[in-house]
């Protein structure tokens, strides 16, 4: 009884060493491989129309009586709505013209710095549309108001993508694909696959101006770090 005892014993302690090596092995390797993992870059690149478009055309004028002043730039900024109306803007888009901006050119001016006139009156058309590319043809024709004695103080277009959001997921995952790509071709050339995904970080999205005023360039560029196996 007392050696049956002994060989049980002797078994379990077997059974224990054994289980106790597998777990070791199995920390050996985990510690091992826990540092085998690749983080690459993705990058997703699209080219697209802006939608929106908020151009503003400023004239001014200067002298020395208010009144004078206000009656010219009226007639300035019936004179640039009249080239709007005739390259075709109704339908196109919105117009709206500003207040008048007085600056009284002698304040906090010294004596022998004074300017040649007292008053400067300017006023602003601003064109509002969703037809960049036609806001953008007709940009390359303004010069046409100085036939009309009409030269613009200002003469700005700000362009906007407005459906970025629309686009986000579309480009995430291509971002994301490419990344795998990089990763999948950089564990070829260890000898290793690529495993799970261990960090990713959502990528930062950029919109900036194209070579062609009405476009935009959007970008992302995604940051992920794959673990490797053999």
């Amino acid at each position: 009884m007392q050696k049956y005892e002994k060989v049980i014993s002797s078994a379990i302690i077997a059974v224990g060493l054994v289980v106790l090596g597998l777990c070791l092995k199995s920390g050996i390797d985990n510690f091992t491989n826990k540092d085998r993992r690749v983080t690459v870059k993705g990058l997703a690149e699209r080219e697209v129309d802006a939608d929106k478009v908020k151009w503003t055309m400023t004239v001014q004028q200067s002298g020395d009586q208010l009144h004078p002043l206000f009656g010219d730039i009226d007639v300035k900024v019936d004179i640039i709505k009249e080239f709007l109306d005739g390259k075709g803007i109704k339908g196109k888009g919105t117009v709206t013209v500003t207040t008048f901006n007085v600056n009284d050119n002698l304040a906090n001016v010294w004596e022998e710095n004074k300017p040649l006139y007292h008053y400067t009156v300017g006023r602003s058309v601003q064109v509002t549309s969703k037809d960049t590319k036609f806001i953008g043809q007709l940009r390359e024709k303004v010069d046409d108001l100085i036939d009309t004695g009409v030269i613009l103080e200002s003469d700005y277009a700000e362009y906007e993508y407005t459906q970025f959001q629309q686009l986000k997921p579309e480009m995430m995952a291509e971002a994301i694909a490419n990344a795998e790509k990089t990763a999948t071709q950089f564990a070829e050339n260890s000898h290793s696959t690529i495993n799970k995904i261990v960090e990713a970080g959502q990528g930062e999205f950029s919109i900036d101006d194209a070579d062609i005023p009405y476009k935009k360039k959007v970008r992302v560029v995604s940051t992920i770090t794959y673990s490797l196996k053999d």
